[in-house]
Formats: C-alpha cells, sequence, structure tokens
C-alpha cells in the first residue's frame, strides 16, 4: 500500500498561548463641547447600543470556544462587551492594564474622532509618519508598543498550553500585530468594532494566525 502524506494542520506549539484578541463593541458617540467620563487619563466612554449588539454577537460565536480566561482592560467598553461572553463561559474576566487604548493626550475624551474628521494637520502628520506621538500630549508609538508588548508577555506567561481571549481595542491590536509582524506600526489599525484576530505567542515569539473576524456581525 502506498503510504499518504496528509496536509499539515496548524496545531499551536506545545507550551504557546492562543490568544483571541477582540475589540470592544462600538461606543458612544463624540459631541462637540462634551467630554467622555474619564478613566485614567484615558477616554471612557460607555457602548453603543450598536456596540451592545456586537458585544452579544461576539458572545454567540465564542460560547462555545475551550477558553481558559478572558481578560478585559481598565476601561468600562472592554468591560461591557466582555459580558455576555464570561456569562457564557462561566469566567469572570481579568483585568490586564497595559492592554488599555493609546493614550491621545489633549484629544483624549472624544476630540480625537473631531479631529480625525476634521483632517487637523496634527492628525494628518500622525498618520503620515505612523507616529501617535504627533498627537498633542499623546504618548508615542515606541510607548504604546512597548507597554502592549508587556502585557502581551505577561498573559502568555501564564496560560501555556491554553486558549484565552482578550477584549481590547482598536489602537492596541494594531500595535500587536505591528509587533508580530514586523509591519509598519499603523499597518493593522483599522480591526472593526466587535471583531475577531488571532496570535500565537510561545516565549518571547508572536505569530498571527488570523485578523479582523467579522462573520459573526452579519
Amino acid at each position: 500500500m502506498t503510504r499518504e502524506y496528509r496536509q499539515h494542520v496548524y496545531r499551536p506549539p506545545v507550551g504557546a498561548v492562543d490568544l483571541l484578541l477582540i475589540r470592544h463593541g462600538e461606543s458612544e458617540p463624540a459631541r462637540p463641547g462634551e467630554s467622555f467620563q474619564m478613566k485614567d487619563g484615558h477616554g471612557d466612554p460607555a457602548l453603543h447600543a450598536n456596540g451592545q449588539a456586537q458585544a452579544q454577537a461576539v458572545g454567540e460565536r465564542l460560547k462555545d470556544d475551550p477558553l481558559a480566561a478572558l481578560y478585559v482592560t481598565t476601561l468600562r467598553r472592554t468591560h461591557q462587551t466582555a459580558a455576555p461572553l464570561a456569562a457564557h463561559q462561566g469566567l469572570t474576566p481579568e483585568i490586564e492594564p497595559d492592554l488599555r487604548e493609546v493614550c491621545l493626550g489633549d484629544w483624549d475624551g472624544g476630540l480625537y474622532r473631531i479631529k480625525a474628521a476634521e483632517g487637523d494637520p496634527a492628525f494628518a502628520r500622525a498618520e503620515a509618519g505612523q507616529e501617535w506621538g504627533e498627537i498633542p500630549g499623546a504618548e508615542t508609538t515606541a510607548q504604546l508598543h512597548a507597554r502592549v508588548r508587556a502585557g502581551l508577555l505577561r498573559i502568555a506567561a501564564r496560560h501555556a498550553d491554553q486558549r484565552i481571549a482578550a477584549v481590547v481595542h482598536g489602537g492596541v491590536i494594531g500595535a500587536a500585530l505591528s509587533i508580530a509582524t514586523g509591519a509598519t506600526p499603523f499597518a493593522f489599525n483599522g480591526a472593526g468594532n466587535g471583531s475577531i484576530s488571532r496570535l500565537v505567542i510561545i516565549g518571547d515569539r508572536m505569530v498571527v494566525r488570523g485578523f479582523n473576524d467579522t462573520t459573526h456581525l452579519g
């Protein structure tokens, strides 16, 4: 009988963590002259009704996934997005502060969205140079990447040979996938609200296995 060699099916290597990065659902809109509630220097809006629906869809998508842990950040939109999934899985979300959104300095609290929509010159410079630090008072791209990397490795060290999920932010997903691939800093910015991306981490090595999966959102 002729021996057959089937095509390889990927499995995370022994000792790796299989990490699902979920972007929080859509948050409430920014309005001129108003600021979001603030927390530790970051805008802390609640979910929009559409974001709540996205959170429910994430929970349905992953309710039977074999998750060993669920992480959120310090900001409430991640807690609200994680809540349906946590209920399905019987998990209590844990906070990883270093995976909070990029600090936007003087533009935090909602002003960033307005400045971006208006094409403010500092926003244009940030986009062109892929440098968050062009925004007044914001943290730099290097600072964001350093803390995101630290947070990811800290989580990975706790969960060898496990599949886990973390509800985080668009800037964090962009940073994580840039770190993992060596791509330019903003190459993966723009993951959709409620989307799922996937990283496999072993030691200090990160491998991207998926980006911006929104099939569960309809």
